[in-house]
């Protein structure tokens, strides 16, 4: 069984980044920022129209302001004006003054409600920050809080799969099963995420696991061999359409395209031809 090359995990923050800048293309707020969650505390990394460099890479544990307050607490958390906001401490005064900002949002990112980051928007204006800041931030928080899960969803599939070649290389018939089950798990979560780069590296670590196709083997199309994937899991076709968002009837014109290809007369022996000729793992 070849070996995984080492594909890295995308960075998270350029994934913070990247929607810190969509949001600022159609916003009106001065200010987004943006810091990953570790035990206890967070730094403000990713920032957009800041001024000065006074929140840049600043520590904040958890509780501490309106960001610290909206992890901790794990639901939205917004002020009028940071400076005089009795509801909140004020260890970061200092740099929030510096930067002159007054109306603050933060909303937690959660992945199984666990805090993982936290998004802000200010103003340096005492205009309030209204419902529709606070739900762009939301919605923002809910799609990063999903594609971090799907790449966790990944690293712990590769990590499995890492521990079962060596015993599949020998033959043995669990590890086997292990990694077609991983294999077809993973091309799912190829097609359920947004980040074309974290897609590509998926479908790499895939197209590992099934070493080089006999010469004599037909060519299936990606649309067509990820279905035989999910097929090959014991996938119905209307779930087969729901992982990899198709149509149902889209699904069932692949599948009888794969087995016309394979020279099959049936979705389970379209599998083992698949597996034979090494198109599956």
């Amino acid at each position: 069984m070849p070996g995984h090359a080492d594909v890295n995990r995308p960075n998270d923050r350029a994934l913070l980044r990247a929607l810190l800048r969509r949001l600022a293309e159609h916003s009106p707020i001065n200010v987004l920022m943006a810091g990953l969650v570790e035990t206890g505390s967070f730094t403000i990394t990713e920032l957009v129209g800041t001024s000065t460099d006074s929140l840049d890479h600043l520590f904040v544990r958890l509780g501490e302001g309106v960001g610290g307050r909206a992890v901790a607490h794990g639901r939205p958390t917004r002020v009028p004006d940071y400076i005089s906001e009795p509801s909140i401490s004020h260890q970061h005064d200092e740099a929030v003054r510096r930067e002159g900002l007054r109306a603050m949002a933060a909303v937690p990112v959660q992945v199984d409600g666990v805090p993982r980051a936290v998004l802000y928007a200010a103003t340096r204006s005492d205009a309030s920050l209204g419902d529709g800041v606070a739900d762009d931030l939301l919605r923002g928080s809910r799609m990063i809080g999903a594609e971090l899960r799907v790449r966790d969803e990944v690293d712990r599939r590769v990590a499995l799969l890492r521990g079962t070649e060596p015993a599949a290389a020998e033959g043995d018939h669990d590890a086997r099963e292990a990694i077609r089950v991983a294999y077809g798990e993973l091309v799912a979560l190829a097609r359920a995420t947004d980040d074309e780069d974290l897609s590509a590296r998926i479908l790499q670590i895939g197209s590992q696991l099934m070493g080089t196709p006999a010469a004599h083997a037909p060519a299936l199309s990606p649309r067509e061999s990820d279905v035989l994937s999910q097929v090959a899991l014991g996938c119905t076709y209307p779930e087969v359409a729901r992982r990899l968002s198709l149509q149902p009837g889209t699904v069932k014109s692949y599948m009888q395209t794969i087995m016309v290809k394979l020279g099959a007369h049936s979705r389970h022996e379209a599998v083992a031809t698949a597996r034979r000729l090494h198109l599956l793992p």
